[in-house]
Order: structure tokens, then C-alpha cells, then sequence
């Protein structure tokens, strides 16, 4: 795994890594070649993957630890969905309204309560962020200052500069300078870029924030309308901010339909519906869950973060498929370098990843891929002149 880890001080209890499981020596050559990257295509990294994890626990920390997300999201990590056997101390960070501490004292119950095979403690950090990012090796970002009615999104990104800029000073100061980092709190593509930005020492490239979540809307609509699993659907993408003008793209896309692998514009034959009502579906998704049950994506985003970070660091992506991470434009597609943007990516498993540069992308998909950039330097620029007026 792609993390260095960091031992914990004091953990609650001392759990000693476990040997890999005996079926995974076990030749099971078909099951073995979906879910790994092909020898070929790991070449293309300069690092090569990492098989086995380091020794040491994992220290995670999951900020919005009390949140819908927070509590879909923590015993998946606790029950290996994600790490696998290795074992993980979780770090719980939230703010300390009225009621927030109690919830989170009786979320710790019940990891407790779980006997989660790959939990070696849960710590409690209340507005502690030195004490939550010492030595952290992964830190998952949900909590933030929520958009509520009649709210702008300049009004969003100057409440979530500060507490984004407060976190990434925090893990400049006391996180592993090989941490890796997802944000979810939106606006997360700028809320990834304004931490990244307080936090110079680590590695841009350990920056990322989640669209993993659009990918698998992407996957989960193509695979309706044919009538499959949405395993069987592979290379699609997201392009751009995760907000209303990302570009959902299945140009690329193929899915296994009655033993055969066809491209998804042959198996959908509709070309009318790709272009209009799947990328609308697709984009507009949260909203529809939010009017459906009053309430923000939970459980599909808990299991998002779960399949960005096995991806990232664990597993690696599968050698006939990319998947979709919002990174640090290298200038590919002709982005501009630095803004925080969802590209296709392929992951060799080792906590690095690869844009994939070579798409040959339609001109109307382009266009709509420039209005995404410039919502986020707009939002960058809103980001930029908020945090100089504060100084």
C-alpha cells in the first residue's frame, strides 16, 4: 500500500498484522486478472506497485466522523472493505456543536461493539486538529459547512476556505508528508485545492477529491439501461468539477453483454439518450436524492470513498478499465496545471495514479470540459481573493 505508515502512540488495543489470507495464494487465474493490473500495464509507472503493506497500523482520520457520511463510511473501513486485513487506528474529527461529542461517543460504541477484524482504536478528536493529524497516513475529508438554502457558491467556498485552510496548515504541521488525502466536503475540487495549498510539503500529487461517486452514477446508468451488472461496465468517465457542469463521458466505455465486450454506444444504440439524458441523469443525480429522501447521498458516497481509496492505494485499477479522480491538471486535455480536475485515471494500487492523456475526446465533449474549467477558476479565483482578505 501506497502509504508509509505511522505508529500510534497509545492505541486502545495492539492488533499484530495478519498474514495475507491463504486464498489469496491460491491460482485462481480468471478472478485474479479482473481485479489486477496486467504486468504491461504497470510498466508505465515509474514506481512499481507495492504488494505487500507496511507492518506498522495505519493511522486514518475521517473529519465529519459524525455525519451520514461518517457513519455509512466507518465500518467499511473497519471491516476491511477497504485496507483489507491490515490493520487501522481511526481518528474521529468533528466540530463540538451541541450534541456532536455524545454521537460521537456512541459511534465509538459501537466500532467497539463490531469487533471489526482490522480495528486496532477509535480516538475522539473534537476541534483537535494537531491531535487528529499526528502522524496520520490517510486522512478522509466529509465535514464541512454545509450549502443551505438561497446560498451561493461564493458564499459556500468562503465559509470552507477557512476550515480547509486550518486543516491543511494542521496536516503541513503534524501529518506523515506521505499522507494521502480525499475530500468529499464540497465544493470539494476547491476545497482540495485549498488544502493542498497550506500544505506545500507533501506531495501535490497525494491531493485528491471525489468523483468516484459520478463514475459510479455514470456506471450504474449504463448498466440499467442494458440490463447488466454494473461490474460489466468499464472506461467511462467523469471530466471536471463535481458539481452541474461535469461531464459525464461514455465515449470510451465498453460492457460485457451476453459474452461478448461491445463499446456502450454500439449496446446502447442511442445516441440521442448518451448525449442528453444520461449525462443529465448523471449530473443531476444528488439533487434527485437529496428531493427523494430530504437528505444528502450517504451510503453510495461511504461506498465511493471506498472503492477511490482500495483503487488508490490497495488494489490498483483493473487493466482493461480507468477509473475517475479529481487530481492536479498536469496540463492534459489542455487544463491548466494545478486546478483540482476529474480525469480517467489508472492506479497501479501503490497510492500513484496516471492521467490518461491519449483520449481522443469529442469536440462537444470538449466544450463542455472548458466550461467546467472555468467554473473552477472562477471558484479558485473566489477562493484566492477570500483567503488574501482574511491575511
Amino acid at each position: 500500500m501506497g502509504c508509509a505508515s505511522s505508529k500510534e502512540a497509545k492505541p486502545n488495543t495492539e492488533t499484530k498484522p495478519q498474514d495475507p489470507p491463504v486464498e489469496e495464494k491460491q491460482p485462481a487465474a480468471p478472478v485474479k486478472k479482473e481485479e489486477t493490473t496486467a504486468p504491461a500495464e504497470k510498466k508505465a509507472y515509474a514506481t512499481p506497485p507495492t504488494r505487500k503493506m507496511a507492518t506498522e497500523p495505519l493511522t486514518v482520520v475521517v473529519s465529519g466522523a459524525a455525519g451520514q457520511i461518517g457513519y455509512s463510511l466507518l465500518p467499511l473501513l473497519a471491516n476491511g472493505r477497504v485496507f483489507g486485513d491490515h490493520p487501522i487506528h481511526l481518528r474521529l474529527l468533528d466540530v463540538g456543536f451541541p450534541g456532536v461529542p455524545e454521537n460521537l461517543a456512541g459511534i465509538k460504541m459501537e466500532l467497539e461493539d463490531g469487533a471489526y477484524p482490522s480495528l486496532a482504536s477509535v480516538t475522539i478528536c473534537i476541534e483537535e486538529l494537531d491531535k487528529a493529524f499526528t502522524n496520520a497516513d490517510v486522512a478522509i475529508l466529509t465535514g464541512g459547512f454545509p450549502r443551505k438554502k438561497g446560498m451561493e457558491r461564493k458564499d459556500l467556498i468562503a465559509k470552507n476556505a477557512t476550515i480547509f485552510g486550518e486543516q491543511g496548515k494542521a496536516i503541513e504541521a503534524h501529518a506523515s508528508k506521505n499522507i494521502k488525502v480525499l475530500v468529499i466536503a464540497n465544493p470539494a475540487n476547491t476545497n482540495c485545492l485549498i488544502l493542498q495549498s497550506n500544505a506545500p510539503k507533501v506531495p501535490k500529487e497525494n491531493f485528491t477529491a471525489l468523483t468516484f461517486l459520478d463514475h459510479n452514477r455514470a456506471r450504474g446508468q449504463i448498466a440499467l439501461k442494458l440490463g447488466v451488472s454494473a461490474a460489466a461496465v468499464r472506461k467511462v468517465c467523469i471530466w471536471g468539477n463535481h458539481s452541474s457542469t461535469q461531464v459525464p463521458d461514455a465515449t470510451f466505455g465498453t460492457v460485457e453483454k451476453d459474452g461478448a465486450t461491445v463499446d456502450v454506444k454500439t449496446a446502447v444504440a442511442d445516441d440521442a439518450w448518451l448525449a442528453e439524458d444520461f449525462v443529465k441523469t448523471v449530473a443531476s443525480r444528488g439533487a434527485a436524492i437529496i428531493k427523494a429522501r430530504q437528505k444528502s447521498s450517504a451510503m453510495s458516497a461511504a461506498n465511493a470513498i471506498g472503492d477511490h481509496i482500495k483503487t488508490w492505494l490497495v488494489t490498483g485499477s483493473r487493466a482493461d478499465d480507468f477509473v475517475s479522480l479529481a487530481v492536479p491538471s498536469d496540463g492534459s486535455y489542455g487544463i491548466q496545471p494545478g486546478l483540482v480536475y476529474s480525469f480517467p485515471c489508472i492506479c497501479p494500487g501503490d497510492g500513484t495514479y496516471q492521467i490518461v492523456s491519449d483520449l481522443a475526446v469529442t469536440p462537444e465533449k470538449k466544450a463542455a470540459m472548458k466550461a467546467s474549467e472555468e467554473e473552477l477558476l472562477q471558484e479558485k479565483a473566489d477562493a484566492d481573493a477570500i483567503l488574501a482578505a482574511a491575511k
